[in-house]
């Protein structure tokens, strides 16, 4: 007699694991592929192209090797592919393509989209990818060609335009990468440069959900409370940043203290807005104050926007904490902002973030200690960039030793794909089947 036994299900990976190594997979790519004898004009150690490849994919900008005269222009294109996909998300392209092919998207990797875009819903996510290619598209094309009025003439048609059309990439990801050894010191008093650069890299981090939003609604009363928060916040990040950057270096001559009047305006404004999220620089970084790099870490941790191309812990999340603060100290049980309503669900993920962010700093901060001996600043500066995807550095990227790369790699990875990502994989719910009296612990 023939018995038929149940199938048994197929055990699928959960989304964030495989967005974890989809990551991984394209970084292990790229590696491969700036090993190779084209794409370098002298040969590199496979530590030099894992370092690179991992900075590209989690768009950060911390460099081992100088990005313009190591890499030829196949290697840079190899980089400028890796900083797009990276920022924008793997996810993100494969179901354009399924949808331009024609092909149908299926509920699982709607599931992983909405995991790489950090969605609440998987609903609307193929509208959303659309916006998403349609303002990454508008806005690289429009960088790259106001880009190419300041690199052009300098460089001429071949090379101008590419530089412009790298640079607009790397702007808008929010990556930092340079073809320049000293990124754009060089323009620190140009318009041009002080104007396409910071609209491209804050564009790409307010987020494709504010993006979406600005594209469809155009109308602040119509604005999502995310939208709101995070105009408002960014906004209040950048004037404050520019003020305080003007008048803790407006008389350092490491910094803005040779420059002329017009030129410390310009530079304090593109410092101040870069230092969040992107890492380029018009200044020395290294000779900044010890209060000024502790302002930047800060900033730094702060980072963009979510569902954006860059890092931190979010402009939101920051707002939330404060926001929850205040309400404490008001002897508020709800948080009310802009006539709605936060819950507690939203208050305890934003206190998880914050704590798992600020514990993996210090763990890492700690650990560099212990590999590489130096400046104590100079290595938590390093640190906090490279958690949040900025890619800003005090000059002491290449002194770190196999142990210290692999540290701050592993840094650029969870901070590109969350420590709340992470945090989910791990944990296990379980409902609990036990309730417990009501407790009192004194704190403060």
């Amino acid at each position: 007699m023939l018995r038929i036994y149940p199938k048994r299900p197929t055990p699928q990976l959960a989304p964030p694991l495989v967005l974890i190594l989809i990551y991984a997979g394209l970084i292990a790519l790229g590696t491969a592929a700036l090993k190779l004898p084209l794409a370098t004009a002298s040969p590199i150690t496979w530590s030099d192209a894992a370092f690179t490849a991992t900075s590209a994919v989690t768009v950060t900008g911390l460099v081992v090797v100088d990005t313009g005269s190591v890499y030829t222009f196949f290697g840079q294109t190899i980089v400028m592919m890796l900083i797009q996909l990276g920022g924008l998300g793997l996810m993100t392209f494969a179901v354009l393509i399924l949808s331009m092919l024609g092909l149908p998207v299926g509920f699982t990797h709607r599931l992983y989209l909405k995991e790489d875009l950090n969605q609440t819903s998987a609903t609307d996510l193929l509208a959303l990818t659309r916006v998403i290619l349609k303002v990454v598209l508008l806005c690289e094309l429009i960088g790259a060609v106001l880009l190419a009025l300041v690199f052009v003439p300098e460089s001429g048609w071949r090379e101008g335009l590419w530089q412009s059309l790298f640079h607009s990439v790397s702007a808008f990801n929010n990556a930092g990468f340079a073809l320049f050894p000293d990124s754009l010191s060089h323009w620190v008093g140009n318009p041009v440069i002080n104007l396409t650069i910071p609209a491209l890299f804050i564009m790409g981090g307010l987020g494709f959900t504010v993006a979406s939003d600005l594209w469809r609604k155009r109308s602040w009363r119509h604005f999502s409370l995310h939208t709101k928060l995070m105009l408002t916040g960014t906004v209040a990040l950048l004037a404050w940043s520019t003020i305080s950057f003007a008048m803790m270096e407006w008389t350092n001559p490491g910094t803005l203290g040779q420059l002329a009047w017009s030129d410390r305006l310009w530079a304090s404004w593109f410092q101040a807005a870069t230092t969040r999220t992107a890492g380029f620089n018009t200044v020395e970084i290294g000779n900044l104050s010890d209060g000024t790099s502790l302002m930047f870490m800060t900033l730094m941790f702060v980072g963009a926007g979510s569902t954006s191309t860059g890092g931190g812990i979010k402009v939101t999340t920051f707002i939330v904490l404060m926001l929850a603060t205040i309400a404490f100290f008001r002897r508020r049980a709800t948080i009310h902002v802009f006539g709605r309503e936060l819950g507690l669900e939203q208050v305890m993920k934003v206190l998880a973030l914050a704590t798992i962010s600020t514990l993996l700093v210090l763990c890492s901060i700690f650990m560099l200690l212990l590999f590489h001996e130096g400046d104590f600043l100079a290595i938590a500066f390093e640190t906090v960039s490279a958690f949040a995807t900025v890619g800003m550095s005090r000059g002491i990227t290449g002194d770190f030793d196999s142990a210290g790369r692999a540290v701050i790699m592993a840094v650029m990875f969870v901070g590109r794909v969350g420590p709340m990502t992470l945090g989910f994989l791990l944990a296990t719910r379980r409902p609990s089947r036990i309730g417990y009296p009501a407790g009192t612990v004194y704190l403060g």
